[in-house]
């Protein structure tokens, strides 16, 4: 019973982790292309403000994931599965977007621009596709 609990915090977490990482950058696209002080003010108030549920939701998403991989490490052969190894994998890698994203904010911030709209108009994808990977492996363990 315990583990569904776990579960559930977990799936609950993870969607309010990826809401804030879909959004994030779609932020900063719109303040990128913003060039009056009023917009600016405005949106890395907004920028700041999601970074802060981010950082909750993620850091939940990961509190939880890691009750259920203790858990779930007392299953014989569990911890031995490439699918499980290729999510975990991912989910570095998300936790490094979810950084950056935490850096950018600073920066645009602090008035720069760091990078051009194609740059983040291809990095706001990013979160979609680990999305994607994510749940195909955890449904389907391919392997």
């Amino acid at each position: 019973m315990a583990i569904l609990w776990l579960k559930a915090f977990h799936i609950i977490f993870v969607v309010t982790w990826f809401a804030g990482l879909f959004y994030l950058p779609r932020l900063f696209i719109y303040h990128l292309e913003a060039h009056d002080e009023t917009s600016h003010q405005r949106f890395a108030t907004m920028e700041r403000r999601l970074l802060a549920i981010t950082h909750i939701g993620g850091s939940l998403a990961v509190l939880f994931g890691l009750l259920l991989l203790l858990l779930l490490a007392q299953t014989p052969g569990y911890l031995a599965q490439g699918w499980l190894h290729a999510k975990l994998t991912l989910i570095a890698l998300l936790i490094g977007f979810h950084l950056y994203c935490a850096r950018l904010s600073v920066r645009f911030g602090r008035g720069e621009r760091p990078h051009g709209a194609r740059f983040l108009r291809w990095f706001n994808e990013l979160p979609a596709l680990v999305l994607i990977a994510t749940v195909l492996l955890v449904v389907l363990k391919p392997f």
